[in-house]
């Protein structure tokens, strides 16, 4: 599984860090980036969570 974050969608809400951190960082104004865009399978249904829990839909699962 891959993700990726859409910097120009992201609004910074943070719930993707909140439920995933170990792929998921904040930059210094909040937004969401990946730190791991290959995900462990461990964190797969985490991430998963988090990409559903995104209100502007930036994140990308495939």
């Amino acid at each position: 599984m891959r993700v990726t974050v859409d910097p120009d969608r992201c609004e910074g809400h943070a719930r993707c860090w909140e439920i995933c951190p170990e792929v998921f960082s904040l930059d210094e104004q909040g937004h969401g980036r990946v730190l791991e865009p290959e995900v462990p399978a461990e964190a797969e249904k985490r991430a998963a969570e988090a990409a559903a829990n995104c209100p502007e839909r930036a994140i990308t699962v495939s």
